[in-house]
């Protein structure tokens, strides 16, 4: 496949960078309406593979497409196979306006209006019908799972709903950014129960802790789900903490159900629910300026010494993963990095200019402040 950096529409590339351990990988630095992101192109023994970058892919799809095809387009690439879908996405106009970045709840949270938070909200029934019911309550819908925003998003235009903003988002790191004692209700309704993997659950001592700062004075932290073992597990996090008021239902009527709880019912499961009311009014935030770099000389081959190597500190560690060569003065370092239990992938890029973070800086938290100062330290020496 040819390799081009024209542009197209609103689409630009502007960059390609080759993995300096694999002759087979390139990431495409694409860049649309100020949204950066990379697709990755992989080579096979016949063909190419092109594809979105799993950790900077943006959260509708509509935008990946266009950027799949229009570096098809510039690199002249005849297409196989694609699975890009064809449907009209005119629904998908108000967007921009729906769903969020991480950095806008960061730097600026909404906090004129009392706020409902949804974690994991699936086909979005439960987060319409309050939303629709609650128009003086600001809805902040988390979900990871793209079809299902991109579903909500369309019946939000649909019912012209104008309280609900959307994330995508892992909501356990979320938390760590809302302002203190300004939401009503946080409801993590049929979560992932994760039983092979109990670090995964969103239901934590630290995560509790988290919802008590944000919880207004009685408000309210709400657990459903149809896990027998999800719910041993929750109710016993909420007994090891030192005081906290809780009420425990069983097979209670709600007055929307998602439709998972539908086919629970029906195949006569049990469904639980514990409730947590807060009684604490907690201290604010304190504010974490933007992480930055100083600008100085970085070596590549001090950088290819630093590849495939992880640095552990008391809670948290820093993975150096590839380095990518954009030309002789520029290169693109991928890593991971934050706490042992929520990582996140960053990529980096260095260049004559200085070092930046590309696409998404790490979320100004405490743990992320103490890895960028220690990331400085490895990158400069």
């Amino acid at each position: 496949m040819p390799i081009s950096l024209e542009n197209s529409e609103n689409i630009a590339f502007e960059f390609i960078a080759s993995n300096t351990n694999s002759i087979d990988e390139q990431l495409i630095g694409v860049k649309s309406n100020e949204k950066k992101f990379l697709l990755q192109l992989r080579k096979r023994e016949s063909n190419y593979l092109l594809k979105s970058e799993k950790y900077t892919r943006p959260s509708i799809n509509v935008v990946v497409q266009q950027a799949l095809k229009a570096y098809a387009k510039v690199s002249s690439a005849k297409v196989s196979f694609s699975n890009l879908s064809t449907k009209d996405h005119h629904h998908m106009q108000n967007k921009d306006s729906i769903i969020k970045p991480i950095e806008f709840f960061v730097e600026n949270f909404p906090i004129d209006k009392e706020v409902w938070i949804e974690i994991g909200f699936g086909s979005g029934r439960h987060l319409l019908h309050q939303a629709s019911q609650n128009q003086n309550i600001l809805m902040i819908g988390i979900e990871i799972h793209k079809p299902s925003i991109e579903q909500v998003v369309k019946q939000i235009n649909i019912q012209n709903i104008e309280n609900i903003l959307l994330l995508d988002y892992d909501a356990r790191l979320f938390l760590e950014f809302v302002p203190s004692n300004i939401v009503g209700k946080i409801f993590v309704h049929f979560p992932v129960p994760w039983d092979k993997k109990p670090h995964r659950r969103v239901i934590s001592s630290a995560f509790i802790s988290e919802s008590i700062r944000a919880l207004s004075k009685y408000g309210e932290l709400n657990l459903r789900t149809d896990s027998e073992n999800y719910f041993a597990y929750s109710l016993q996090t909420f007994l090891d903490l030192n005081q906290v008021d809780f009420q425990l239902r069983k097979n209670a009527e709600i007055e929307i159900k998602s439709k998972y709880e539908d086919r629970w019912v029906k195949m006569q499961k049990n469904i639980y629910d514990i409730t947590m009311i807060n009684n604490e009014h907690s201290d604010e935030l304190i504010h974490i300026e933007k992480f930055e770099f100083e600008k100085k000389t970085v070596l590549q081959k001090h950088l290819k010494e630093l590849t495939n190597k992880t640095f552990k500190f008391d809670n948290s560690f820093i993975h150096i993963q590839n380095l990518y060569k954009i030309d002789e003065k520029a290169m693109l370092l991928s890593l991971t990095m934050g706490n042992f239990e929520r990582p996140s992938h960053i990529f980096i890029i260095i260049n004559s200019n200085g070092i930046e973070y590309y696409s998404n800086s790490p979320i100004r938290s405490r743990t992320n402040l103490f890895l960028h100062q220690k990331l400085k330290g490895l990158l400069y020496e």
